[in-house]
């Protein structure tokens, strides 16, 4: 697993994501998670909730990575959400969450969860992507702004 294509697929974005609050999008990203993986979304909703009652996982800049361990997944997955309207998330600098990257990994992952949480900030740290992805049009679009960020910071 070395780039966020190893992580994510067109069919694990959502570019039009409407939630009422942070409860509701965690509802719904447990529910596409759940079509990506086959596990149950309620056990996906349970972990989601498990990790943000330790700390917002919204980073700032109306960004969140909502992440978790759970038992029955091969690898380390990803889902990107853009939301229509920002949610309030709790973030660090207080500011409405619109950016969302949920990361969901076995318990056994240690270093290949921590890798694709860095390798998922640090995409999610570039201004002008971020500009990017909140423009961009398609699904497909915003897959390859994702996946190009790597080839941006690796050069």
């Amino acid at each position: 697993m070395n780039t966020l294509s190893d992580l994510i697929s067109v069919d694990a974005i959502d570019a039009n994501l409407s939630a009422i609050n942070k409860k509701a999008l965690f509802q719904q990203l447990a529910t596409a998670a759940a079509r990506l993986t086959g596990l149950p979304a309620k056990k996906i909703l349970a972990c989601l909730n498990e990790r943000e009652r330790l700390g917002s996982t919204g980073f700032g800049g109306g960004i969140a990575i909502p992440h978790g361990k759970i038992e029955g997944l091969p690898g380390v997955v990803g889902f990107f959400a853009r939301l229509n309207t920002p949610v309030d998330f709790n973030a660090i600098d207080n500011l409405p969450v619109d950016l969302v990257f949920l990361l969901l990994s076995p318990p056994d992952s240690g270093a290949d969860h921590l890798k694709a949480l860095a390798r998922v900030s640090r995409a999610l740290r570039d201004r002008s992507t971020i500009a990017k992805l909140r423009g961009a049009r398609s699904k497909d679009a915003i897959f390859a702004l994702l996946v190009g960020t790597e080839t941006l910071n690796a050069a």
